[in-house]
């Protein structure tokens, strides 16, 4: 039969995992498998893989075919390296200590490789999230301050409004009204006739 190295999707809806597993190729997807090989997280940062890797190696020589995903993850721990340094060695043309060494040296080279990106995408993130943080405290400087200029506008206001009231009220004459009183003497002096001091008009009268 044929046998495929592959991914079987577990997890919750949107956020799925996969195990890597060793199935015959005419089964489900996510059916019957021969063996769990491990699990690969595509979510985490970076991409987080738990793998037996002396057993992929083992279904690698016996044939098993990887896909192209399962190729890639294989690749990313060194599986398929070791693969291939094992058929030089198997075929004479390098020494188990030589592929051994060439192994080590090519797994040190990539672990700092993946912690140079691993530190590299940390501080991208941490960048991120300081300017994250230096927009909303700025957005929240922007608020406060137009706050306090809409209050202080509203007092100007209210200040020039009460200026111009005062202003109005003292550009106004006081209007004075006639007593009744005053009224009563006006008529009386009409009324009473005009009284002559002049001597001419004194004898007048005797005669």
């Amino acid at each position: 039969m044929a046998v495929k190295i592959r991914l079987a999707r577990k997890g919750r809806n949107k956020m799925p995992i996969y195990d890597i597993v060793v199935a015959d190729a005419r089964a489900p997807r996510d059916g019957k498998f021969i063996e769990k090989l491990g699990q690969y997280n595509p979510h985490a940062t970076p991409a987080a893989i738990s793998l037996k890797e002396d057993r992929a190696l083992y279904w690698l020589q016996v044939g098993a075919q990887p896909t192209d995903t399962t190729r890639k993850i294989l690749s990313v721990n060194g599986v398929m390296f070791k693969k291939h340094l094992q058929i030089g060695v198997d075929k004479g043309a390098v020494t188990q200590e030589q592929a051994d060494a060439r192994y080590q040296t090519w797994l040190k080279e990539k672990e700092e490789a993946r912690n140079l990106k691993i530190s590299k995408l940390s501080s991208a993130k941490d960048a991120i999230k300081v300017a994250a943080m230096a927009a909303e405290t700025k957005k929240k400087e922007e608020k406060e301050a137009a706050i306090k200029k809409a209050e202080a506008d509203l007092i100007a206001a209210a200040n020039a409004a009460a200026a111009a009231a005062v202003v109005e009220e003292e550009e106004v004459a006081p209007v004075v009204e006639e007593s009744p009183a005053s009224e009563e003497v006006a008529a009386i002096v009409e009324e009473t006739p005009a009284v002559s001091d002049s001597s001419e008009e004194v004898e007048a009268s005797k005669e």
